[in-house]
């Protein structure tokens, strides 16, 4: 069965409210059953409990400010609110419900401040939009005119644009790097099988689509190309709001390449790696490491399993992914983050993640090298599900219930 029909592929990266048929509310998902009695391992705890969210896809915090939280809902706000338990509303920091196509896996689907923010105002948000009956993922620029306190939605300038040949797969996270550049992952352009031009997208290196971009917001205009990237000589293919994504040579943007649907990846803050989830075909789902460019060999193989042989002939070896996990019953991966923390030294090291369609947690070793199989077994289960970790400016990790809408921190129950 083609897996864009399937359950699975209800994630935001892999069809988010395909599987709960509109946007915004709890939707119409049944419930999981609960954890065995007495189960040890990862939990999650539910914070903020007057707070519910409209189908949220990102939580973040602010450069050096711990007193809030941010929360992305994917029909196209940003909700703002104190990080004290007892907090009951919430307001809007930045409202683009007029301008986000939403919904399935389109839009409002990352935001990133800028390092230096509120000092420099300036807030980056990526989204899918339409123009003309084109859906196009956009990457765009606003400032705070009141200390930070919002956004100023007449300061939108699209920094980088690209066509999307279908309504899946768009990708969308957004972060900045430990090298101060920003990151952008987009999907291989949507349908089964990365079926665009003679070797699918995720191989072709004059596409952005299939890709994890690297650009210096604070070069440009629109932005400029870190030197350290393969193509950095080449043409940009996204610059713009005119942009298509396209180009004659590679795209000087690209960092990585050879990924199906990137959903969310996140930087290790002891060493640097960057740790991609990335939502798998039919079969599996897998955890990519990488410290460099790297080729991560979508749609060559589907983890670390062959694929399809008519894959092209980008440069540079395909990276085996870190961990894998077959389908049945966990069938889209979300990223999460290596555990750097001091409430759970049980996880010291430890790159936490989860599946949207089964609700279970998992984790790896950060330090593991090889690759590893997780199974069924493996897991832990939770009844939420899990559609984007978070990580506060202490580095406790936290999940987003994407049809419940709540926010949960996550805990250790005894040993793992």
């Amino acid at each position: 069965m083609n897996s864009e029909i399937r359950v699975r592929s209800a994630s935001v990266a892999a069809t988010l409210l395909l599987l709960l048929g509109a946007c915004g509310g709890a939707g119409s998902m049944p419930p999981r059953p609960p954890p065995p009695p007495g189960s040890a391992g990862l939990l999650v705890n539910r914070i903020f409990p007057a707070l519910t969210f409209a189908a949220p896809v990102g939580a973040l915090q602010a450069p050096g400010d711990a007193s809030r939280w941010f929360v992305v809902e994917q029909a196209g706000r940003i909700k703002v609110f104190t990080n004290q338990a007892s907090t009951s509303a919430a307001a809007d920091f930045l409202d683009l419900g007029a301008e986000v196509s939403c919904c399935g896996e389109m839009g409002l689907l990352g935001v990133a401040f800028h390092p230096l923010f509120p000092t420099n105002p300036r807030v980056y948000v990526s989204y899918t939009a339409s123009e003309n009956g084109q859906l196009v993922s956009r990457l765009a620029e606003f400032r705070s005119r009141d200390g930070g306190a919002t956004l100023d939605s007449s300061s939108e300038v699209i920094l980088l644009h690209v066509k999307q040949p279908e309504a899946n797969h768009n990708g969308g996270h957004i972060l900045f790097g430990p090298d101060g550049f920003l990151y952008l992952g987009l999907g291989d352009g949507g349908g089964g099988g990365d079926g665009h031009g003679i070797s699918g997208n995720g191989q072709e290196l004059n596409t952005l689509l299939g890709k994890i971009l690297r650009i210096d917001v604070n070069s440009g205009p629109p932005y400029g190309i870190p030197p350290g990237n393969p193509n950095a000589g080449n043409a940009s293919c996204g610059a713009g709001p005119t942009a298509t994504g396209s180009g004659t040579a590679p795209c000087a943007e690209i960092y990585a390449w050879g990924v199906r649907n990137p959903w969310r990846y996140s930087f290790d803050r002891s060493g640097g790696a960057l740790w991609i989830a990335d939502v798998g075909q039919d079969l599996w789902e897998e955890v990519d490491r990488i410290s460099a460019p790297a080729n991560l060999g979508w749609r060559c193989r589907e983890g670390a399993h062959a694929f399809n042989s008519a894959c092209g002939s980008a440069p540079g070896p395909l990276v085996d992914p870190v961990a894998e996990y077959p389908h049945a019953p966990d069938e889209s991966i979300t990223g999460g983050y290596v555990y750097r923390g001091s409430k759970n030294q049980a996880l010291a090291g430890k790159y936490v993640f989860g599946d949207f369609v089964s609700g279970r947690l998992f984790y790896v070793d950060a330090a593991s090298s090889g690759s590893s199989t997780l199974s069924v077994a493996t897991g832990y289960q939770t009844t939420i599900s899990p559609a984007s970790f978070a990580e506060d400016n202490n580095g406790e990790i936290f999940v987003l219930d994407y049809s419940g809408g709540g926010l949960y921190e996550l805990s250790v129950a005894l040993a793992l």
